[in-house]
């Protein structure tokens, strides 16, 4: 079973890892956009303006991971939220992927930090999702 100690350490570990990138990409996107070991440039041309729109984004994904790992009351909500970003963000790489987009070492190449955080993620949501419903409640 995971306990909460667990789900508090891993939403600190990435709301700092979604945080950090989010500066890299305000601060410095084309050095982001080309040294990035997930080859972007691969998904289309540089545009730095995108680059920085994303990067609010995740930003705003740090902060309800923080959120969720100083408010045990939030912190279904924010791995929901975060499960949610994780899941889409790994499918559409795994679709982009599947039709051609880009070459097939990306399913291996995005397995780190694309489809692991989305997994990680989804199970956990699973089990504080059935750790928050207390027994004999049916979940809504």
């Amino acid at each position: 079973m995971i306990n909460s100690r667990f789900s508090t350490l891993l939403l600190f570990f990435s709301g700092s890892g979604l945080f950090l990138n989010s500066l890299f990409m305000l601060i410095a996107p084309r050095i982001w956009y080309h040294e990035l070991p997930g080859a972007v440039p691969d998904f289309g041309p540089y545009n730095e303006h995108f680059i920085r729109d994303i990067a609010c984004v995740q930003l705003v994904f740090a902060l309800v991971a923080t959120a969720g790992a100083l408010r045990p009351k939030s912190r279904t909500d924010a791995i929901a939220i975060l499960a949610l970003f994780y899941g889409t963000h790994s499918v559409l790489h795994l679709f982009d992927t599947a039709r051609g987009f880009v070459a097939t070492d990306h399913y291996w190449m995005d397995l780190p930090l694309v489809h692991l955080p989305a997994l990680v993620f989804v199970l956990l949501f699973a089990f504080e999702r059935r750790r928050s419903t207390p027994a004999g409640e049916v979940s809504s």
